[in-house]
């Protein structure tokens, strides 16, 4: 059959099933369509616009998109004119699904396939689609965004346009994961959030975000041991994950005892590691502000003994920086203190058989329990024995005792008068004679005849013969 001739197509039109023509009628200038299967005998005023075409069949789960498409009923019937003309929707688009056309359809005159027969689109779970109304639908107005969320098949709607997937993120055990607010919404597990505020999702499993919900970052835990801790800072005013209240700028600990792996909250700075402070029982230190009852006593100082382990709390400090070993006088040895502050000295911070002030060198005076110290005293502590200086008393030094032979002697100078006189080995039986005194320092070391000085030393140094 020639559809392009000018006698306006073959007489007799013959259509198998499944197969359709427009056709023209030149009276009334209105296009119907011709459904076979049919014979049809073509009239003078009649012309074949198209040769026979397939219908349009429909799969399951499948769907075209017509353009132009005919207005059709409540009751799915095609609305005509007055001209018996199919009515048009020109410039929209339709989705035809096989739910509404499992039976085979022709295109009337005007209607338009645009591209391919398209499976439907079927939305895995933990996954979703972004969804844009392009128009008024039902509660959503032009421009608002919503989730479809799977597992479930997705009907496209000419209101609706397909922005993105959305995939679920895994949130896996010692990981969490930082979002942030783009306005204000609620968020998917129904909390209400603010524009801009940031959160962390912690639960293990996947976990799909809303469409104003921005992944920041994933972050994943601190391990903590038995040796360390992590020191955190509030950077506003909040409640950790724990349940405490901390304020801006607070500085804390994280040990084992609250937790083993700690994520990085949104509110919290980390500052560092901590290693733990052990002291056996030979070692002591003095922590500088030390926190006492979770409070922190600033220009205090507090003496800490082993056996002991703990954690340096945020602005605390070792003296020195460093952990100190006990001292260990044998006979023959003592140190000398000072007090930098007033203070009662009790017994078990007495230094054995300490010495008075009165200088004397043939008696010490042993002082009693509870003396009271006054800043800048000085006393010596004798051994054999083990000291631990408290606090308030500073050690300036050192001193062991000098053997004196019969013909040898040392000159002393009195701090408080100045007066230097000699003493000989062989006038002091008692070991402690030859040990100078709390009041005295070393002059210089003579020998034979005491004569003329070989050495003079100056005043404030105790050098050791």
């Amino acid at each position: 059959m020639n559809y392009d001739s000018k006698d306006g197509g073959p007489r007799v039109i013959r259509l198998p099933p499944y197969k359709y023509v427009h056709v023209l009628d030149t009276n009334s200038n209105v296009s119907r369509v011709l459904v076979g299967p049919l014979t049809y005998t073509r009239q003078e005023h009649e012309h074949v616009l198209t040769p026979p075409k397939d219908m349009i069949v429909l799969p399951a789960q499948h769907y075209v998109e017509v353009r132009n498409p005919v207005v059709r009923s409540e009751d799915g019937k095609i609305v005509r004119d007055a001209f018996d003309q199919a009515k048009l929707k020109h410039g929209e688009i339709e989705f035809r699904i096989f739910d509404k056309y499992p039976e085979p359809f022709p295109l009337y005159p005007g209607e338009e396939q645009v591209g391919e027969i398209r499976q439907l689109r079927v939305v895995a779970v933990d996954s979703a689609l972004h969804i844009r109304a392009t128009r008024k639908i039902d509660k959503y107005v032009a421009g608002d965004e919503w989730l479809f969320v799977g597992p479930a098949t997705y009907y496209p709607r000419v209101e609706e346009e397909i922005v993105d997937v959305v995939l679920a993120i895994v949130v896996k055990k010692n990981q969490a994961i930082k979002f942030r607010a783009e306005k204000k919404c609620t968020d998917s597990q129904g909390i209400q959030r603010d524009a801009g505020e940031e959160w962390l999702v912690r639960t293990p499993g996947a976990y799909l975000p809303q469409i104003d919900e921005v992944h920041v970052e994933t972050l994943q835990a601190h391990i903590l041991t038995l040796d360390t801790a992590l020191h955190l800072r509030a950077l506003r005013t909040f409640t950790d994950v724990y349940g405490i209240s901390r304020r801006a700028g607070e500085e804390w600990l994280i040990t084992t005892e609250t937790t083993e792996t700690h994520v990085q909250d949104v509110h919290e700075e980390i500052l560092g590691y901590v290693n733990i402070t052990i002291l056996t029982n030979r070692q002591f230190c003095i922590v500088v502000d030390p926190v006492v009852n979770g409070v922190q006593r600033r220009g205090t100082r507090e003496l800490r003994k082993g056996e002991a382990i703990f954690f340096l709390q945020p602005g605390e400090k070792l003296e020195n920086g460093c952990v100190e070993d006990i001292c260990v006088l044998a006979d023959d040895e003592a140190v000398l203190l000072q007090a930098v502050e007033s203070f009662i000295e009790l017994p078990e911070e007495e230094g054995g058989e300490p010495e008075g002030e009165d200088g004397g060198n043939a008696v010490t005076m042993k002082k009693p329990s509870g003396v009271r110290r006054e800043a800048g005293e000085r006393w010596m502590v004798h051994g054999p024995r083990e000291y631990i200086p408290p606090i308030q008393v500073k050690v300036l030094e050192t001193r062991r005792a000098i053997p004196l032979d019969v013909n040898e002697g040392v000159y002393v100078r009195e701090r408080k008068t100045g007066h230097v006189r000699a003493v000989r080995g062989e006038t002091h039986a008692d070991r402690r004679m030859s040990l100078i005194q709390h009041n005295r320092t070393n002059w210089l070391r003579v020998s034979g005849d005491l004569g003329t000085p070989r050495k003079a030393y100056h005043d404030n140094v105790t050098p050791r013969v």
